[in-house]
């Protein structure tokens, strides 16, 4: 078994900032992609950023230049830097990560965690 946990998440200004952090534990041999989503109210979850092996990003173009997602390898962590922040950024965050654990790979979901921007 394994478990995403998310941290970080909060209130924040028009032009604030925000670091998201997510950690994978359990019974884990490997970590592929890691990446967060997010959901806003009303609307499906959708892709924020990833990272693959060899830190290889990809950003949706709403947070490019604002957004830094980067991994912890020792720690099995993912973070997400997030400046400039916009209220439309305001949304329910969620970490993702391929695993490989008990021998096969399987993709967990964190439980979410709630960025808000507002003045």
């Amino acid at each position: 078994q394994a478990h995403l946990a998310e941290s970080g998440g909060g209130l924040a200004q028009p032009g604030g900032s925000l670091r998201l952090s997510c950690q994978a534990s359990g019974n884990i041999f490997g970590i592929g992609i890691m990446a967060w989503y997010r959901q806003a109210p009303g609307k499906e979850r959708e892709f924020v950023a990833n990272i693959k092996s060899g830190n290889i990003v990809n950003y949706t173009d709403s947070v490019k230049g604002r957004f830094i997602i980067s991994r912890e390898y020792d720690k099995h962590a993912v973070n997400l830097q997030m400046n400039s922040l916009k209220p439309e950024d305001t949304a329910v965050y969620y970490c993702f990560a391929d695993l490989l654990v008990g021998g096969s790979w399987s993709s967990y979901w964190g439980q979410g965690t709630q960025v808000t921007v507002a003045s």
